[in-house]
């Protein structure tokens, strides 16, 4: 048997359970599962073990790895830019980047471009997969791409792209990268263990994955899917993975414990309060969270609802009941979601991953069990 820390009031006995469940079915090697309500940490449980063989326990200083859930954070930095006056959602990417401008790109909006309309899911073209580490030739390949289908005319998950789309955007305007913000804005002022590229200095804390025994059902495999996912260059390879861990990747390289993520999305679901200062006010929450488009995904097997670089609840519920709920879920099971309707912020965070692109049962079961003891 597993044993379960942290802590769940009685009325949140269900989630326990349904979380030493997962032990003991075998479904996890170690997990954690925070929420937050009207800026109140109420659950907070964990378990398993942070290795393969066993030998560390998942406890309250593991940091995970987050994959996609990553570009929840992504979402907020922007967000931050355009309250603070400083970038607009409908104004150019090339208005900012303005090589971006070519292959027919210059009408792109920043709002398209993360809400994943952009056309650039991935790199068709052969590359050597080493190549994700350079960030300005990574970029300059996208500013330089065609979009793969009309801007504007349906949403293509674009996996890793966006994050160098958005961090890119993100460093023109600012001058720092979206990880040196995260830490010194957001991280550090308010004690979140969040990371975007992590330092050696912490990498003794990091759980060790182990990867699932099968690819995600794709459903269509069609080129914009290929290109975001099946081609043999679609994610970095060729290095030493502690190197790629390093890079403030923002779509893909975050690195956080679920208490932090459920702090932070708690925080956006009450009107932007984290500890007493506001760190998005509530109308760039509402218009950050704002669907951009809806509609069966190019690349994703689902039909979507896209904010600004978040995804929506609204269509296929991977986070419970609530309609206004937005967040990110990645690969392997993570999630993080605020609910403003309910004041909660929620995060799920694991080492054992499966094969769900997106409402793996683990997190569904709890959270599912979380709305049942509200």
């Amino acid at each position: 048997m597993v044993e379960i820390s942290g802590f769940a009031p009685a009325r949140f006995s269900a989630v326990k359970d349904a979380f030493a469940a997962s032990f003991a079915a075998g479904e996890e090697l170690g997990a954690r599962f925070t929420l937050v309500e009207a800026g109140e940490v109420v659950i907070d449980l964990w378990g398993g073990h942070a290795d393969r063989a066993r030998t560390r326990p998942f406890d309250e200083r593991t940091l995970a790895t987050i994959f996609s859930t990553t570009k929840a954070m992504a979402a907020l930095l922007i967000a931050r830019l355009v309250d603070a006056g400083k970038l607009d959602y409908g104004q150019t990417v090339a208005s900012v980047w303005p090589e971006f401008a070519q292959a027919g790109k210059e009408a792109v909006t920043i709002e398209q471009a993360i809400s994943h309309q952009a056309g650039l899911p991935g790199f068709p073209e052969p590359m050597d997969p080493v190549t994700w580490f350079d960030w300005d030739a990574i970029c300059a390949r996208l500013a330089a791409m065609a979009p793969m289908w009309p801007v504007g005319s349906a949403s293509g998950y674009h996996p890793i792209t966006v994050g160098y789309i958005a961090g890119e955007i993100f460093r023109r305007v600012d001058g720092r990268t979206m990880g040196q913000a995260l830490r010194e804005d957001i991280a550090q002022p308010f004690s979140l263990d969040l990371w975007m590229g992590l330092p050696e200095t912490e990498a003794d804390r990091l759980a060790e994955l182990q990867r699932p025994s099968a690819l995600p059902d794709f459903g269509e495999r069609n080129e914009p899917t290929k290109a975001a996912f099946l081609v043999p260059w679609s994610a970095a390879a060729g290095r030493p993975q502690a190197e790629w861990r390093a890079l403030p990747i923002p779509s893909t390289n975050g690195h956080a414990t679920a208490e932090a993520l459920a702090r932070l999305m708690g925080a956006l679901a009450n009107d932007g309060w984290l500890d007493g200062d506001e760190i998005l006010s509530p109308a760039l929450i509402a218009e950050a969270a704002r669907e951009r488009i809806r509609g069966q995904d190019l690349v994703l097997p689902f039909f979507m609802s896209w904010g600004a670089g978040f995804m929506r609840n609204e269509t296929e519920h991977p986070w419970g009941p609530g309609n206004q709920s937005f967040g990110h879920s990645g690969w392997g099971g993570s999630c993080a979601f605020a609910d403003p309707e309910r004041k909660l912020g929620c995060a799920y965070v694991m080492n054992k991953q499966g094969t769900a692109l997106m409402g793996d049962l683990r997190p569904k079961r709890l959270i599912e069990a979380a709305y049942a003891g509200l």
